[in-house]
Order: C-alpha cells, then structure tokens, then sequence
C-alpha cells in the first residue's frame, strides 16, 4: 500500500528530469565535447549519455537508450572510444552540467541553501533505487556523486531518471510497443517530442515513422487522422502507471513530505531554467 498521494512520484520526476535533460540541449555540452574533439551533435550525445556504461558498443547503447535507430548509434559507437574515453566524456558532461546550471540558474541560487536542500533530498530519494535490470541506472551509480550541491542534484535527477527510464522500457516491451511505436503514441498525447525533432535527432527516416503510424492503425491505437483512439489513450495511461509501480520505491523511501517538498523545489528551478532558454521552445508537441 502507497503512503503517497497518487501520481506523487511521476510529479517529482518530471520536476527533476528536464532539469537534468537540459544540458544536451545545452551548447555548454557541444564546446565541451569539441574542445576534446567530438562535434557532431550524435556523436556527442551517445558520449555523454552512454559513458556511464564504459566503452559500449552499438547493440547495448541500441538497447538502454530504445528510441533510436540502431543504423545512427553504429555510426558512432563504438568508434567514438577511439576518439576519447568514457571517463573524459563524463568529466566532459559534468563540466557542462556545471556551466549550465550556473547559466541557466544563476549563481544565486546555484549557491542557495535551497539548491542544497534539493540534492539532499533527492540523493536520499535515489538511496532506494534499485539496480537489477536497470542497466543504465546501474552504471550511473557507480558514479561518484559530486561535491557542489547544484552538481550533486544534477548526479541525483540523473539517477531517478535512468531508474525511472529502465522501468519504462519494461513497459513500453510488456506493451508491445517498438521503440517507433513508443516515440509516435507518445507524441501523439501531446507530451511528447514533437516529430521534426525525432526524425532530426534519433537517426529514423519520414518512411519509418509513416509505417509506425500504420502499424498503430492497425492495433487500434491511433485514428485515421493520427490521433489516439479510446484504446490508445488507455494504453498510454496503463504505460505511465506501470512505470509508476516500477519506480515507486525512491518515492516511498523519501516519503510524502519529502517528495512534496523536493517537487516544489524542482519545479522552482526548472521554471527559472525555462524562463532562461534552458530548452527549445519547439520541442515537445504533435507537428
């Protein structure tokens, strides 16, 4: 039995995820990752975010990450390791991480015992994640937490956010759902990655997403005009409170009075990182 209210975990995630996300938005992570020499921007990001992983390949970066095609991660892994190692790109992301929140934040409350009430609160949170068949929280817990409190509540939203995102992808196979499939019904709530930034950033062509629509068609999931049927809209729903079970052990652990207050305290700093540019303003939506 949940001692939380319901849906409390999902809030604190998503006060505390695009606040980590925003740094591959960041152009701190391209002039980081260039000045090492890595300045395509997929190659950047396979890097950063799979260097946690050590010198992956294709196939396992394919697998942890799900929605991109396995043609764009083989272009760059596991040939970028040639180029710098695994411990560069996360000393590299960090560095970006750090700039970016200064920028986006402020130095102010960068510093303020807020922010570091933040990170102690979401590291106790993340003392409860798990990591059997969770593998890229897994690999990010090896990772030393940060001493700067802003960086510590970056390293902590990062592992809430691959323990949340492990269990995701749980639901999305149980689902039946593609990686294509998982990316066009997601969009197609509203709340998802707008598509031109899907076909410009996870490597699939206008033809595979169109298949994928036909192939949701087909299940019941969409209408003719794309949108989400009846059925599909459940779907999408069932998808988010699985993921919900699956992740509720951080939430729990912190408790109702935590999460409140750590979601309260995420949604002040993402609110002041929208305000400051932290991401772009044609993300998320269904054109």
């Amino acid at each position: 039995m949940s001692t939380l209210p319901p849906r409390a975990g999902r809030r604190c995630h998503n006060a505390l995820n695009p606040l980590h996300s925003c740094v591959y938005f960041s152009p701190d992570l391209g002039k980081e990752f260039g000045e090492l020499g890595i300045d395509d921007a997929s190659r950047v990001y396979f890097a950063a975010r799979g260097a946690a992983l050590g010198a992956a390949g294709a196939g396992t970066v394919t697998a942890t990450f799900y929605n991109f095609s396995h043609e764009l991660v083989a272009r760059h892994l596991p040939s970028v390791w040639s180029d710098i190692s695994p411990q560069a790109a996360l000393d590299a992301r960090l560095r970006a991480a750090d700039s970016t929140l200064r920028r986006v934040l402020g130095e102010e409350t960068v510093a303020s015992p807020e922010m570091a009430e933040a990170a102690g609160l979401a590291l106790r949170a993340a003392e409860a994640c798990t990591r059997h068949a969770r593998p890229l929280y897994a690999a990010h817990a090896d990772v030393a937490v940060p001493d700067e409190p802003h960086l510590a509540y970056w390293h902590a939203a990062t592992l809430l956010r691959e323990h949340r995102g492990d269990g995701h992808l749980a639901a999305l196979l149980s689902a039946g759902l593609d990686p294509l499939e998982a990316l066009v019904s997601h969009t197609a709530t509203g709340k998802g990655m707008a598509p031109r930034w899907i076909l410009a950033t996870r490597g699939w062509r206008r033809t595979d997403w169109d298949a994928a629509v036909e192939r949701l068609r087909g299940r019941g999931v969409l209408d003719a005009e794309g949108e989400l049927t009846e059925a599909g809209t459940a779907l999408r729903a069932e998808l988010e409170e699985a993921t919900d079970r699956m992740d509720a052990a951080p939430y729990e652990h912190l408790g109702a009075d935590g999460v409140a207050r750590l979601t309260e305290l995420g949604r002040g700093f993402l609110f002041a990182a929208a305000s400051a540019g932290a991401f772009p303003e044609d993300l998320v939506g269904k054109g």
